[in-house]
């Protein structure tokens, strides 16, 4: 198990290089902080923090590779419930948040999970997906995003109808009715018993999200927006806003297990309104949205 969790650190990190450098290439006069920190318990991570000069108000890009005594609820939804697993977490995720309201918001994450849970037989599984948010939604895009996504799910012999399902299941606003977005992949308690298929597919998962998502920034970042746009993309963060503090998993975990609170909370946009849609045209465009959303 040592050597897999070694292979997977080297894997993740790579991807989390990869995924900086790839951001880069979207626009000029890119700034980036990184934050190298450590855990309490062992281990630690690397978080870098994005802006862009025309097409990226946000984006963040973590790496984390942790070591605890205690596994908290939020990563054993479908597992048994003892407190007592100690524990390993790696994991690298990506949430951007664009300035032109054309392109979508998206979010991409994977993890592998180790723990002494039965017995100390030592209990591993993977993790992860991605999915896409817009604000203004066009048809070719939301078409290439779930048609690349069945090309990933073809190569892997693995359900996309079941892991397109699992995803707007996860990603649904209970308290709104609504789902946060048009959707994308979704797994967990991977463990098919082959550990090469198994971190290959995660691996595929980062570059299929990659490839997907650097085609609608390029259609969409040049196209001019108004106030009007911009107001409306501010309204609907709120939703954003909304599922990653109430429902999301990922940040309920970093914050049970005393994780870093500014990685954790790397999903939030650094400008968000909750002010009501005054004006006819506003409402039509939250309409319109509501329409992809529903499908």
């Amino acid at each position: 198990m040592k050597k897999n969790i070694k292979i997977v650190e080297e894997r993740f990190s790579q991807l989390h290089k990869d995924l900086i450098k790839n951001f880069y290439k979207h626009d000029t006069g890119v700034s980036e902080k990184i934050t190298k920190w450590k855990y309490k318990y062992g281990g630690g991570g690397t978080s870098c923090l994005m802006i862009s000069k025309n097409v990226f108000e946000k984006v963040m890009i973590n790496f984390s590779s942790i070591k605890g005594k205690k596994l908290p609820n939020s990563a054993l939804k479908t597992r048994s419930k003892n407190q007592k697993s100690s524990f390993r977490a790696i994991g690298v995720s990506v949430v951007a948040h664009p300035k032109n309201p054309f392109i979508p918001c998206s979010h991409f994450n994977v993890r592998f999970f180790v723990t002494d849970e039965f017995k100390n037989n030592k209990c591993s599984w993977f993790g992860g997906g991605y999915d896409l948010t817009p604000y203004f939604a066009y048809k070719e895009d939301i078409k290439l995003w779930h048609a690349n996504s069945k090309l990933l799910c073809k190569k892997h012999n693995k359900n996309f109808t079941l892991l397109k399902k699992t995803c707007d299941d996860y990603f649904y606003l209970e308290h709104r009715n609504e789902k946060r977005g048009v959707g994308g992949i979704f797994f967990d308690n991977l463990n098919t018993k082959k550990f090469d298929n198994d971190l290959n597919f995660v691996t595929d998962v980062g570059l299929a999200y990659q490839d997907s998502y650097n085609e609608i920034i390029s259609r969409r970042k040049r196209k001019k927006y108004s106030k009007n746009h911009r107001l409306f993309q501010l309204y609907r963060r709120g939703r954003y806003v909304e599922f990653n503090l109430l429902y999301d998993r990922g940040t309920t975990f970093g914050l049970q297990s005393g994780g870093r609170p500014e990685s954790i909370l790397m999903s939030l946009p650094p400008m968000v309104s909750w002010v009501p849609l005054k004006t006819n045209l506003l409402r039509k465009y939250n309409r319109d949205l509501l329409k992809f959303i529903k499908k």
